[in-house]
């Protein structure tokens, strides 16, 4: 049974949009889709889900309007560029950004949205692909209220915590934090399992130590194993949390934060993708710091 509120569109299936866009149609909610390269559409459409030929034939009669774009750039053109749907949406329509965009310019769109009485939320997501699949992510959300109140039952279809920070922009400073806090997570624990590799103990088995103990994480329980696993297809590019750090360090630093911390991982990253894992999972920081230690070859994709 379809479910109340109008029609939704969701525009980017990538790795995390195609997971979103499938439980907003498996939730019963009536779908249009959009992606620039449309094949990627195939598996949402073949669940339920509308193709759309443009982004303003997309968002057209829409209520709720979803993005999951890679960067701030793509926003930007999706919004406003030639092609763009801004001049598409109608009067009271909510578009609820999931990607992980600069918040200042984040800020600066809802701003232009607001003029043509169009509502906005950036709504960045945590919790990775499997996530995504299985409709368990967190959303951190910045925006009004009354957005937040029509666009909450279609959140729900796709996040299990749904946490509303604050105004314009809050939604992507949450973001950029939960970024900064698994960074320096998996570094650290890529050092350690380095460790327990360098002196000649099972690093499986200190994982599972850790795991019952304070050290325990999100990254210790997924990220560790994959790297573990030697496991590096991608559920979140290296070259996604690369840019992902860029935005957290500009916010850092116009904000003026001491953040060494931030600094170094933010090169360790730099590194990893130079030395060819740009498209691999980023848990391979993990067999960067094994190949530097002298404890494992380099398995990084070959160009």
């Amino acid at each position: 049974m379809a479910q109340p509120g109008g029609r939704v569109t969701f525009i980017g299936l990538g790795v995390m949009g195609a997971g979103m866009a499938t439980n907003l149609v498996r939730k019963g909610f009536d779908t249009t889709v959009y992606n620039r390269t449309a094949a990627k559409a195939e598996p949402v459409v073949a669940a339920g889900a509308r193709l759309a030929s443009s982004l303003r034939e997309a968002v057209e009669d829409a209520s709720v309007v979803f993005l999951c774009l890679p960067a701030t750039g793509d926003v930007e053109a999706a919004l406003f560029g030639p092609t763009g749907m801004a001049s598409g949406l109608a009067a009271g329509t909510v578009v609820v950004d999931t990607s992980t965009i600069d918040p200042v310019a984040s800020r600066g769109f809802a701003e232009r949205l607001a003029a043509q009485d169009v509502m906005m939320l950036d709504a960045p997501v945590s919790g990775g692909q499997k996530g995504a699949v299985d409709g368990t992510l967190t959303c951190m959300v910045g925006g009004p209220d009354e957005a937040l109140a029509i666009a909450r039952p279609f959140l729900a279809a796709i996040a299990t915590t749904i946490v509303h920070i604050g105004g314009h922009g809050a939604g992507q400073v949450a973001k950029a934090c939960n970024q900064l806090c698994v960074s320096a997570n998996l570094a650290g624990a890529s050092e350690a399992m380095a460790l327990a590799m360098k002196m000649g103990v099972d690093p499986s088995r200190v994982r599972e130590a850790l795991l019952g103990g304070a050290a325990r994480s999100v990254v210790l329980e997924r990220h560790v194993q994959k790297l573990l696993d030697r496991d590096f297809r991608p559920g979140f590019r290296t070259a996604l949390i690369a840019k992902d750090l860029s935005i957290a360090a500009k916010a850092l630093n116009d904000a003026g934060v001491f953040a060494p911390v931030s600094a170094a991982v933010m090169q360790v990253i730099k590194a990893l993708a130079a030395s060819g894992r740009q498209d691999d999972d980023w848990s391979s920081v993990g067999a960067l710091v094994q190949q530097l230690s002298g404890v494992q070859e380099s398995d990084a994709a070959q160009p």
